[in-house]
């Protein structure tokens, strides 16, 4: 079997300025191509900064001409990159994740459970269709997501191997939501990836520590607590 190699972005935000944000976007994510990686994943939001602050007038699409230079490191890369982003819909603004493949359309997937006080700015989401690569079946989590066993359970059940969480985790609760993350890897045998920020966001401190666990819970790769970085592992690809 050849490997398959994933990659999580412990990026920094760019409050208010999508463009430079999409910059470092893809600079990390050639990095992470650099590295092997066919997939990559950001924090939550990472496009404009975790900020309950937002309103629809910072809503990114799956169509907006601001990601096309995402879309062109996708393509020329052969790397799917995950990032995040708040979007409408007919039901108000939602916390989400756009998935941009190479060659394919721009995949959403909108954030199904929200934390305590995100409802002032953001109504909960339907969730999204699972990714494919080689193999592998992925399915996404957006933070507070994880934090409801039944998020996992129903990933493992549609038949997916690896689980991605972007997130924004506080120093408070990386210890509570990494166990959840690394206990999931155990109990659906998902290979378990998180992303966090490098760095402060809004008035919040960030954990860092972005990590990847193998399927049986074993930690593959961890990130440092503060500042940018590329954290990637390899796993079996069943298609090689």
């Amino acid at each position: 079997m050849s490997k398959l190699t994933l990659a999580v972005a412990q990026s920094i935000a760019v409050p208010g300025d999508l463009r430079r944000s999409v910059r470092d976007h893809c600079r990390l994510a050639l990095a992470a191509a650099d590295n092997g990686a066919k997939i990559v994943v950001f924090p939550e939001l990472s496009l404009t900064g975790y900020d309950r602050r937002l309103t629809s007038r910072d809503a990114i699409t799956a169509t907006d001409t601001r990601l096309q230079p995402l879309q062109v490191v996708a393509d020329d890369r052969d790397l799917v990159i995950v990032a995040g982003g708040p979007m409408v819909s007919s039901k108000g603004l939602h916390i989400g994740a756009l998935s941009l493949i190479p060659g394919c359309p721009t995949q959403t997937y909108l954030k199904q459970h929200l934390h305590e006080g995100e409802e002032i700015s953001f109504v909960p989401g339907a969730g999204g269709e699972a990714l494919r690569l080689g193999g592998h079946i992925i399915r996404v989590a957006i933070c507070a997501d994880i934090t409801h066993p039944e998020h996992a359970c129903a990933a493992a059940e549609s038949g997916a191997g690896i689980y991605m969480a972007s997130c924004f985790i506080t120093p408070g609760g990386y210890s509570t939501d990494a166990g959840l993350l690394q206990g999931y890897a155990r109990k659906h045998r998902m290979v378990v990836l998180l992303a966090n920020y490098g760095a402060a966001t809004s008035e919040w401190p960030s954990a860092g520590r972005s990590a990847i666990w193998s399927n049986d819970g074993t930690l593959l790769a961890c990130g440092p607590t503060e500042g940018e970085a590329i954290v990637h592992a390899s796993i079996e690809d069943s298609n090689g």
